[in-house]
Formats: C-alpha cells, sequence, structure tokens
C-alpha cells in the first residue's frame, strides 16, 4: 500500500542539500503524491519549479499564508490571482487562513486576505488548504458565508479538541490533516480522533521540515516519516495500517482533482 503527504513545503531551503534523496526515501517508504503548499508570492516561483522537477509527483499550491500578510497584500493577491487564472498546474489554494498566535497586528488584514482566497476557491472549484491558529472562530465565520459554493479542502495541522473537530467537520467534503503531533507525549489527539473524527475525515500529511513525528522529534521533518503517524493511527482505531493507508487515499481522492 501507499500513502500520500498532502502537505510538506519542499521547496524550502531546509531540503536544498538533498532533495532528491528526501524523495527517494519518500518512494521507497510508500509516498506516491506530496502536496507542496505556498506561503507568499515571493516562494511561489519556488514551489513551481520544485514541483516542475518531480512533475506527476509534486503538485503545488497558491496561496498567501496568514503570518505572511503585510500592508501590501492586494497587490500581492492580485499577481497571484493572475498567476492562478493564467496557469493550471495548481490542485489546491493554500496555505491559506488565520493565525492570532503570534501577533494580532495585522488582524483585519488576514480576514480581508482569508476571505479573499476563499472566493478563489469557489470560483476555481480548487479545494482549500487552511492553516488556523487561535482563530477558528473567526474562520468558522468566513467559511459559513459560502458553505453551500465550497468545493472542500482540509484544515491543515488539526490539534482540537472534540466539539473544535465536530465544527470542522460540518463542512463538507473537508478533511483534518493529521501529522506529527498525533504522536507527542502531550496530544490529545489519540482520544480525541476515534471519539469525534470518522476515518474518512482524515488525511496525512507532515509540514515537513517542521513538526517530525516521535522517534524523530526534533529532527527535520520529511514524508518518510509518515509511517510512525500510519502505525499510530492504525493503533487509535484499531485497524490495519494497511486500512489507514487505503481510507486515506480515498479520502484525498474525494478532495483533489488528481
Amino acid at each position: 500500500m501507499t500513502f500520500i503527504d498532502t502537505h510538506i513545503h519542499l521547496d524550502g531551503e531546509e531540503f536544498a542539500a538533498d532533495r532528491d534523496e528526501v524523495v527517494a526515501r519518500a518512494k521507497a517508504a510508500g509516498c506516491s503524491a506530496m502536496f507542496v503548499p505556498a506561503i507568499d508570492l515571493a516562494h511561489l516561483s519556488d514551489v513551481l519549479d520544485t514541483c516542475s522537477r518531480y512533475t506527476g509527483y509534486a503538485y503545488p499550491m497558491i496561496g498567501l499564508h496568514p503570518e505572511e500578510v503585510r500592508a501590501d497584500w492586494r497587490e500581492v493577491l492580485d499577481t497571484m490571482k493572475r498567476q492562478l487564472v493564467h496557469e493550471s498546474p495548481f490542485i489546491a489554494v493554500g496555505e491559506v487562513g488565520l493565525d492570532y498566535y503570534w501577533s494580532r497586528e495585522f488582524e483585519n488584514e488576514q480576514l480581508a486576505v482569508f476571505e479573499e482566497q476563499v472566493k478563489w476557491s469557489v470560483e476555481t472549484r480548487l479545494p482549500l488548504m487552511i492553516h488556523c491558529r487561535k482563530a477558528q472562530n473567526e474562520m468558522v465565520k468566513i467559511l459559513r458565508r459560502y458553505r453551500k459554493e465550497l468545493p472542500g479542502g482540509v484544515f491543515h495541522c488539526f490539534t482540537g479538541n472534540e466539539h473544535e473537530a465536530a465544527e470542522l467537520l460540518e463542512f463538507d467534503n473537508f478533511m483534518l490533516g493529521v501529522g506529527g503531533v498525533l504522536t507527542f507525549k502531550k496530544s490529545n489527539l489519540p482520544s480525541v480522533l476515534p471519539a469525534a473524527v470518522p476515518l474518512d475525515r482524515i488525511v496525512l500529511e507532515t509540514d515537513a521540515p517542521y513538526m517530525a513525528p516521535v522517534p524523530m522529534r526534533g529532527k527535520r521533518n520529511e514524508s518518510s516519516f509518515i509511517t510512525y503517524v500510519i502505525s499510530m493511527l492504525a493503533g487509535c482505531y484499531d485497524v490495519s495500517e494497511d486500512e489507514i493507508m487505503r481510507r486515506t487515499n480515498s479520502n484525498v481522492k474525494s478532495v483533489f482533482n488528481l
């Protein structure tokens, strides 16, 4: 069986020295595809270049990450939108969302940027790859305005409780992205996921180079490490690892047009 890494920053400088080897290890571990989000305009060309290097294996997204929102957000979005309309390699609008963890300096701008990119998803029928920290209420409020029009997407790096999971699962064809956090000692996910999230609403991810799972925690993360997450998920749901891969692959295909 194989699996899909729905969120890896493969374009990052952390992989500059051994990107080919990282991809080779991923393939050897059973990873059949990687989805690569954009975070800003400056790195969009890196995302496209990286994915073109691994055509048919690494797939690009387009979006402005909430932590990268600045006063020039209108110009950035205008440029991105033109690229989205005139180029067709993108499989999702992402990584987009809201993040008030460190600062609320650009709170209103983040809200405007996120809503605009939600509109892109509705217009293009591309799914959303959503990043959200300390802002679920605000995020849900925006998404509910477009609830009947949204094509679907992923709530990336889910770490919430049962109530938060239930609220997110109200959105049809949206999945929860699960990665290394599941394996952390203090994580509540081993109890929350089987209690509140059916297997047909989960996709696998790394967020590499960040968030490496135990026993690799503290090291640079990469797609081959998803096997540790699969093993943990299988235990949580009392199913085989093959079943985890089969179900999560099916979930990916229901959201993304590959």
